[in-house]
């Protein structure tokens, strides 16, 4: 079982993630395990490396090889692609609000070129290891294999996914600049373009412009002018596996915040409920003597990480009796838990009930997701589905996964 295996049933998926960065083994091997039916799979095995120069192709440069899974980890190498008279390699990933932007754009592109010897492969290039939470503010996902599958299955992907976020052994040798960075190659598999998909970031104003252009260019076997064939690549800088002192230098800071406990009476609650402020704001109810409160309890601290910077606001709410007050600030100090955190100041459950409204029938955990005004956008009696909970979040109209 890897780190990362080990770490989702724990919960606390992206905290405890980050700090694979620095705990996991050092082994470069790629891993496959044998399956039932005696079939190779791809187990990923993200970990630190070593620094490493990084290619800057030019036009005309050979495609260096690769060997990559997609996400079902069958693996995908350059010569698959040996019939179709240009490909197309789109260095992107899942976390990346402008990578998400033109998102649709490549994907209907793709349709676009349907029969017409024009080849599409995605890779993934990023450490997932070596993305922080506080990086993770416009997505429900952050660059685990694991997670790409769940993109690809949700934005129904027509093209290849293909993950390198081990140890980049490939990307390397390509050396994209941002996410996304696009590379076009001819027949010959000469680099005809590389850059941008278009000029215009935001959804809805561009059509991939640029990347049209040098696919027609490249299919007609025409240069493209010097100034058109490498365009600058703007998004989000590529997370190589050797950039860890600030994601260390992050968590260490996080897990040094001051974490405390204040007493909230019921009418304190019903104010903290209808949300006067500007946020979104996430309440959890739980209790230590909660089973399940306890193993999804990290989640929410990974959400304040993403999300807090952002217009919103995690809380906590303990329904343990005010005498155990103590032991419930331990477990929040054992989380990390630097929120603001609230104990019921009262042992009669039925009035926090009351105050929290009719649609609970008292079990816990409950979550709510409270716009501002007191109005209840997302609603969960019992469990978290942790991603199922991101995604409301991150496609609330108040925050969103652009810039």
């Amino acid at each position: 079982m890897s780190c990362f295996q080990k770490n989702i049933k724990l919960g606390g998926l992206y905290l405890s993630t980050a700090l694979l960065f620095f705990q996991c083994g050092k082994s470069t091997e790629t891993k496959s395990v044998e399956s039932a039916d005696n079939a190779a799979v791809f187990v990923p095995n993200p970990q630190v490396v070593t620094e490493q120069p990084i290619a800057k192709l030019v036009i005309g440069d050979q495609a260096p090889p690769f060997n990559l899974p997609d996400v079902d980890g069958v693996f995908h190498s350059l010569d698959d692609y040996a019939d179709s008279d240009v490909l197309v390699v789109n260095f992107t990933c899942n976390h990346c609000p402008t990578a998400q932007a033109y998102e649709d754009r490549f994907i209907d592109l793709v349709k676009e070129y349907d029969g017409k010897s024009v080849a599409f492969v995605a890779i993934s290039t990023n450490s997932p290891i070596a993305v922080l939470p506080e990086e993770l503010g416009y997505t429900d996902l952050g660059d685990y294999h694991e997670e790409m599958k769940l993109r690809a299955v949700d934005k129904s992907y027509n093209f290849p996914y293909l993950y390198d976020g081990d140890t980049h052994e490939f990307s390397l040798a390509y050396g994209p600049t941002a996410t996304p960075h696009v590379f076009v190659f001819d027949k010959d598999r000469k680099l005809s373009y590389s850059g941008r998909i278009d000029a215009k970031e935001k959804p809805g104003t561009g059509n991939a412009e640029d990347l049209r252009n040098a696919i027609e260019a490249t299919l007609k076997g025409e240069a493209l002018p010097a100034e058109l064939a490498q365009t600058p690549a703007f998004g989000c800088s590529m997370k190589w596996a050797w950039k860890n002192e600030y994601t260390i230098k992050t968590n260490k800071d996080w897990a040094a915040k001051e974490v405390t406990l204040e007493k909230l009476s019921p009418v304190g609650l019903s104010d903290l409920l209808k949300n006067e402020t500007d946020e979104l704001l996430l309440v959890n109810f739980w209790a230590t003597w909660c089973g399940p409160c306890i193993v999804e309890y990290p989640e929410f601290v990974t959400i304040q990480r993403m999300y807090g910077e952002r217009d919103f606001q995690f809380v906590s709410v303990s329904m343990d009796t005010p005498d155990q007050i103590d032991k419930a600030l331990k477990f929040l100090k054992g989380k990390a838990s630097a929120v603001p955190n609230y104990i019921m100041d009262t042992e009669d459950k039925y009035e926090v009930i009351k105050v929290v409204g009719e649609d609970w029938d008292g079990s816990l955990p409950i979550t709510l997701l409270i716009e501002p005004g007191g109005k209840v956008a997302y609603r969960v009696p019992g469990t978290i589905d942790a991603l199922a909970l991101k995604k409301a979040i991150v496609d609330h109209p108040m925050i969103g996964r652009y810039y």
